[in-house]
């Protein structure tokens, strides 16, 4: 008998450890479009990570959505703002950034062309897509 209880106070444990585990936020920022989404998107991205600082974040990127990951890349119209730096700062606190190679492909670039804070996708679409449906994150396009 104290066996079973035992056992089942241990098993109420893992559950419990697993519950918040399986808690967790996890999202996924869509950036097709640099001009239009980076600066408002890494904005916020830092609010999100200011107010639920234990959010995975991943921001996959494809189309035009990659320019801001490139070496030296600045808001065209706030060139005051130096997105490696900001990029840099979200890495910092867990953010993955990722590329679609076959926007580099289509576009003739190269991975040495971009910050070295990026990873990349084989398809940012299909990355996006498996996110959401097998791994649970929430989809947020800024």
């Amino acid at each position: 008998m104290k066996t079973t209880r035992r056992l089942l106070g241990v098993l109420a444990g893992l559950v419990l450890l697993c519950g918040a585990a399986l808690a967790q936020d996890k999202v996924v920022y869509h950036i097709d479009n640099a001009a239009a989404q980076a600066t408002k998107g890494l904005r916020n991205i830092r609010n999100h990570l200011d107010v639920a600082p234990d959010t995975t974040i991943v921001v996959v990127t494809h189309a035009e959505g990659i320019d801001f990951l490139m070496e030296g890349a600045r808001d065209a119209k706030n060139p005051d703002i130096d997105y490696g730096a900001l990029v840099s700062a979200l890495k910092a606190r867990g953010v993955r950034f990722e590329v679609c190679e076959i926007t580099l492909r289509n576009r003739n670039l190269k991975k040495d062309q971009f910050t070295m804070d990026a990873d990349f996708t084989p398809s940012g679409v299909v990355r996006v897509a498996r996110l959401q449906a097998r791994e649970g994150f929430v989809y947020i396009k800024p």
